[in-house]
C-alpha cells in the first residue's frame, strides 16, 4: 500500500471516475441500473522523466494528464449511459477535443476579461488597477459560467456524481468502511479538488500579470496565453500545501474561496450515485499493485 498517493478522480456522465498510481476505473450506471466498470492500468510520464516531479513543474503535467484522462472516461461514460457500443477516442479526437476546449477557455478566461480591461483603461489608470480589474472580470466570468451550466439538468446529475466522489475520496482518507450508509456521512468538500484548483489558478494570475506592467492589447493577451503553465504551476503547489496543512490559518483562508465555489460544482448525491463511486473506487485500489482490501 502507498499511504502517500492521493486518490481522486472526477464525475463522468451518469459515474464516476477514480484514479490510483497503477490503475485508474470508470463506473458508470447505465440505463437498466447495472453498474458497468472499465478499469485500466496507468502510469505517468514523471515516472519516466523523474525531472518533471519537480515542483512547478508536477502541476502543468497532472493538469496536462489529467485532461486526457478526463476525455477517454468522458467517452467511456456516455456510450454506456446511451446503451451505445464503446468508441474509444482516437489520438486525433482527443487533439481535436482539447485544442476546442483550449480555445473556448483562452476566449472566456483571458481575451474576453482582458479586452474588457483594457477597454475600461481611460477610467481606470496603472497597470497594478488594472489588472486587479481584469482579474476579477476573470473571477466573474467564472462564476457566471458555472451558475449558467448548473442549471441544466444533465449537469445537476454530473455535479451530484462529482459529490458522490468527494464522499467516498472523504471515507476512504478517514479509514472508514465504504459502504453507502457510512460514506453518506461526509462531506461533498474536498480540499484537492479541481474547483479549487481553477479558482487558485484566477487568483494567482492576478498577481504574476500585475508584475508585467503596462503592456498593448495584443502582448497583454499572449502574454497572458504563455504565462498560464508558469499561473498553473504555482496554484498546484499552492493546492497540495493548503490540502496538506487544513488547520492553517493562512491555507485555511486560502482554501475557504474554493470551498464556497465546491457548492455550486458538488450536489448531495442520492444512494445510487455513492454505490458507483464506490464501485469506482474499489476497482482501482483491486487494481493498484500492492494495495489492501476494502472491507
Amino acid at each position: 500500500m502507498r499511504p502517500e498517493f492521493n486518490y481522486g478522480g472526477q464525475a463522468v456522465i451518469e459515474g464516476v471516475m477514480m484514479r490510483g498510481p497503477d490503475a485508474l476505473a470508470v463506473a458508470v450506471r447505465r440505463p437498466d441500473s447495472t453498474i458497468v466498470i472499465d478499469h485500466k492500468p496507468v502510469s505517468s510520464i514523471t515516472s519516466r522523466i523523474k525531472p518533471l516531479k519537480w515542483p512547478m513543474l508536477r502541476g502543468v503535467v497532472v493538469l496536462f494528464e489529467s485532461l486526457i484522462v478526463g476525455l477517454q472516461a468522458l467517452s467511456f461514460s456516455a456510450n454506456q449511459a446511451m446503451e451505445g457500443e464503446e468508441e474509444e477516442l482516437t489520438a486525433r479526437d482527443i487533439a481535436i477535443t482539447m485544442a476546442l476546449a483550449f480555445g473556448l477557455a483562452i476566449l472566456l478566461f483571458v481575451v474576453v476579461p482582458t479586452g474588457a480591461a483594457h477597454l475600461l483603461n481611460r477610467w481606470v489608470h496603472g497597470s497594478i488597477l488594472q489588472n486587479l480589474l481584469e482579474g476579477l472580470i476573470r473571477i466573474t466570468v467564472f462564476l457566471a459560467y458555472v451558475v449558467a451550466i448548473a442549471q441544466m439538468n444533465d449537469i445537476k446529475r454530473v455535479f451530484c456524481y462529482h459529490g458522490a466522489e468527494h464522499k467516498v475520496i472523504n471515507a476512504y482518507e478517514a479509514g472508514e468502511e465504504l459502504t453507502v450508509e457510512r460514506v453518506q456521512r461526509y462531506s461533498t468538500y474536498h480540499p484537492r479538488c479541481g474547483t479549487s484548483f481553477l479558482l487558485i489558478v484566477l487568483v494567482v494570475s492576478i498577481l504574476v500579470f500585475a508584475m508585467l506592467g503596462e503592456q498593448v492589447l495584443w502582448w497583454r493577451i499572449l502574454s497572458r496565453v504563455l504565462l498560464l503553465p508558469v499561473v498553473a504551476g504555482i496554484s498546484y503547489e499552492l493546492l497540495k500545501a493548503s490540502a496538506r496543512y487544513q488547520n492553517n490559518m493562512i491555507f485555511c483562508i486560502l482554501a475557504a474561496p474554493g470551498k464556497w465555489v465546491q457548492q455550486l460544482t458538488t450536489g448531495e448525491p442520492d444512494g445510487n450515485m455513492v454505490e458507483v463511486a464506490i464501485t469506482a473506487l474499489k476497482a482501482v485500489l483491486k487494481e493498484d499493485r500492492g494495495e489492501v482490501s476494502v472491507r
